[in-house]
């Protein structure tokens, strides 16, 4: 170690090789908080959330949940429906 970096000789010392691992930390830190932010936004969702299309049966039928076209028992109704048609179980349906 004294021979890398002259430390003997009145050079920087073995500390010198901190300024790689700080840089790297510098670009990787920079790096994640560009995933966290700008990226995330331009690829869409992330994993774990789940993708609805706007013209989905589901998405309709909490609109009109939503506006008030429809009462909760008729949603909750309709839901169990469109949940047998199409997959996707909810929480309070039985199975």
């Amino acid at each position: 170690m004294q021979t890398l970096a002259h430390f003997g000789d009145g050079g920087p010392g073995p500390w010198i090789l901190l300024f790689p691992v700080f840089w790297a930390l510098v670009i990787g830190g920079g790096i994640a908080l560009l995933r966290r932010t700008v990226w995330r936004s331009s690829r869409g969702p992330g994993p774990g959330r789940p993708t609805v299309e706007d013209n989905s049966p589901i998405t309709v039928l909490g609109h009109r949940f939503a506006s008030g076209e429809i009462d909760e028992d008729e949603y909750w109704r309709r839901l169990s429906v469109l949940d047998e048609q199409f997959g996707h179980p909810t929480k309070n349906t039985p199975r």
